[in-house]
């Protein structure tokens, strides 16, 4: 995988932490340069420490949420180290509860910040690419926008949206040379996953054909695919990254 984005610079929106940061860390080892854009800034310059410092990594504060914040992001990045030529649209977090009991709050934050936050990235990162001769754009969705999941009606609305944007954004600009697609993972080991009781951990397994669940650097190297040149016929698809879960 060593050279696969040699010389690029890409954008990596929450990758302070877990899978956002298994991604930039593989970007970096295939020679690509990554800005991270989050909002935890403790983590995000220990992040940037992690993948080696500012030579090859920076942290630019940013809210998906705020178009312009995210235009700010690729200006930094582009500033630091050239034009932009890959955005994945990472950033998420989960307010779980059932529809009964989820206020509107719960609601409009997961829409706010995984839906309009990657419409807020895959317009703006578009924008630039168009003016550099393309490039490749990778929204994380999730297993949940495919099938949903209780207790998750305003993530799995916001995952399946993200796949509907990611199709309809593909056929604007692909004449232009850029890429949008999608990866929707299942069960990842990450520190949120494994903070789950252990009962529903346990059921969940029983889904999995593979037996197993992925460990964040399986799901980086789909993106990383998918970020690359090996993927250059490809636009508007949407991978699953499960094991065989819910075929």
């Amino acid at each position: 995988m060593t050279g696969l984005l040699e010389g690029r610079t890409a954008v990596v929106t929450g990758g302070a932490r877990g899978i956002g940061l298994e991604i930039a860390r593989t970007f970096i080892d295939a020679g690509a340069r990554v800005v991270i854009g989050d909002i935890d800034d403790d983590a995000g310059a220990a992040a940037v420490a992690e993948l080696g410092g500012d030579g090859v990594a920076r942290y630019i504060r940013c809210d998906v949420r705020d178009g312009a914040a995210v235009e700010a992001t690729i200006d930094a990045a582009e500033d630091a180290f050239g034009p932009l030529g890959v955005f994945v649209n990472n950033a998420g977090v989960t307010r779980d509860a059932t529809m009964r009991k989820m206020t509107e709050e719960q609601f409009d934050d997961i829409i706010a910040i995984h839906l309009k936050g990657s419409w807020n990235g895959t317009r703006a990162a578009a924008g630039r690419m168009r003016t550099h001769g393309g490039g490749a754009i990778v929204n994380i969705s999730s297993i949940s926008g495919k099938v949903g999941l209780v207790g998750q009606t305003n993530y799995s609305a916001a995952k399946a949206g993200i796949v509907g944007l990611t199709k309809a954004a593909a056929k604007e600009v692909a004449f232009a040379g850029v890429r949008v697609n999608a990866v929707q993972p299942g069960l990842i080991r990450t520190a949120m996953t494994l903070a789950m009781p252990e009962h529903i951990w346990d059921e969940k397994m029983k889904e999995i054909p593979m037996g197993r669940a992925a460990e964040p650097s399986e799901v980086a190297r789909v993106v990383l695919f998918l970020a690359s040149d090996m993927s250059s016929y490809m636009t508007g698809t949407v991978l699953e990254v499960t094991g065989g879960r819910h075929i």
